[in-house]
């Protein structure tokens, strides 16, 4: 069983930075993507970004480009996200997300086609 354990999370002020980390453990599958959703209160739980990690190749949500960077560790099968000029609406649980390569395309943004997640980090953002 794979294991996601996210860290990072905090309470700061909007236009603050902040980065968060996923480490992968546990039984090892073929890792293909790794991504971030967050959960704002009240409302539905949505894409922030991924990373494949055969290429690099980077997505992210329209609410966080330009200002949010996703990053991996093929090594150390991790996945950092860096947030900067935060805003209060950025608020939000954010969960760690891991997608095993099913051999077929698959869209990064959905939510169905990732097989593993972490419980959730909390980031509160202040204005």
């Amino acid at each position: 069983q794979v294991h996601l354990v996210e860290s990072g999370g905090q309470l700061v002020q909007a236009g603050d930075s902040l980065r968060l980390s996923c480490a992968a453990s546990g039984r090892s599958f073929s890792l293909y993507r790794m991504g971030w959703f967050r959960r704002a209160p009240g409302k539905e739980q949505v894409f922030v970004a991924a990373i494949d990690f055969n290429d690099g190749v980077t997505y992210y949500a329209d609410a966080v480009k330009g200002r949010f960077t996703i990053s991996r560790d093929n090594a150390e099968n991790t996945v950092t996200l860096q947030m900067n000029r935060l805003k209060p609406e950025d608020t939000a649980v954010y969960y760690c997300a891991a997608q095993s390569n099913l051999g077929y395309y698959t869209p990064p943004r959905a939510r169905a086609y990732y097989d593993v997640w972490g419980q959730g980090t909390q980031v509160t953002v202040s204005s």
